[in-house]
């Protein structure tokens, strides 16, 4: 085996950025398992039968039915030793950042995280993302992650492939840790990761007083809300809402941007959305360099109408 990917279930489905590097680890070629774990295995094996790669393990363990850190760092790291592959890789999720240091310290293996490219040797940003570094390894094995966006799910090569559960031997005196379902890194209620649906908010809403109309609009949408920094600097939505380097990177189907400039350090966050719609009074916002559709006006007076318009 080549490469093993280590999938993560989303409420019963293959996570978005599970796919994702699936699809990163087929760019970079060999033979390629998958490894699903919990009580939804069977499940998330299922989401990956038409896809081209070797295998899905599944392992279904009473004390990995559910994630938490210790069960889930023992169960990969025997994998990878009863596997031996070359190349571990996984999305860069809450959960991937919670126990996969932990897999890196008992195998002994490096870990390379939050990684944007692997076109020219192994890249990541540094410095708040004003920099990108190359990373390169002497080591027989090495773990990856793939920052949110860096490969497209829609770019899975399909195939077939077969499943086969394995049995793993764990003790109750290793996992002493538990999870809250689901996991989040936050207190907050919503995953943005996940999501598909994006209104974000800039400081084109001006103050406090207006936020309540993107949660309105995202409301008639079905969709979460997000921030750029300058609003959750000044409180008036909650950290775990803020898009950018210094904050979370989404991949939604749809970001709805209000008020938004589009300074750098925001759209590395977001700029692997698949459509972009920005709503902005200056005709000359760097968002509009990246938007599918572009209107120059304020979103005080539009977002209203908009709102209006969906819920009749």
């Amino acid at each position: 085996m080549d490469i093993l990917v280590v999938l993560e279930d989303n409420r019963g489905s293959l996570h978005r950025m599970s796919k994702e590097a699936i699809a990163g680890a087929q760019k970079m070629g060999g033979s390629i398992s998958a490894l699903a774990i919990g009580v939804n295995a069977d499940a998330m094996a299922g989401e990956l039968s038409d896809v081209d790669i070797t295998e899905v393990i599944t392992i279904n363990h009473d004390f990995v039915s559910s994630y938490n850190a210790d069960g889930y760092s023992d169960v990969v790291s025997q994998v990878i030793k009863s596997e031996s592959p070359k190349t571990i890789v996984a999305g860069h999720s809450y959960q991937t950042r919670d126990f996969m240091p932990r897999v890196s310290a008992k195998l002994d293996i490096p870990f390379i995280p939050d990684i944007i490219s692997m076109d020219d040797g192994i890249v990541k940003q540094v410095l708040n993302a004003k920099l990108n570094a190359l990373v390169t390894t002497s080591a027989d094995q090495v773990i990856l992650s793939f920052q949110s966006a860096t490969f497209s799910e829609e770019a899975m090569v399909t195939g077939s492939c077969l499943t086969r559960s394995i049995e793993v031997n764990l003790d109750s005196s290793i996992v002493r840790s538990e999870a809250e379902e689901p996991f989040q890194e936050d207190a907050g209620d919503v995953d943005l990761e996940s999501a598909e649906l994006i209104v974000s908010i800039g400081r084109g809403i001006e103050k406090e007083e207006n936020i309540q109309i993107a949660f309105d609009l995202a409301k008639a949408l079905g969709a979460e809300v997000s921030a750029s920094r300058p609003v959750v600097d000044s409180g008036w939505v909650e950290p775990f809402r803020q898009i950018g380097s210094s904050g979370q990177n989404v991949s939604p189907k749809l970001y709805f941007s209000l008020g938004i400039s589009g300074a750098i350090q925001h759209v590395v966050g977001m700029k692997g959305s698949k459509n972009i719609i920005a709503i902005n009074k200056d005709p000359d916002a760097p968002i509009f360099e990246i938007a599918d559709y572009a209107v120059v006006g304020d979103v005080l007076e539009i977002v209203p109408k908009l709102i209006e318009a969906l819920n009749n």
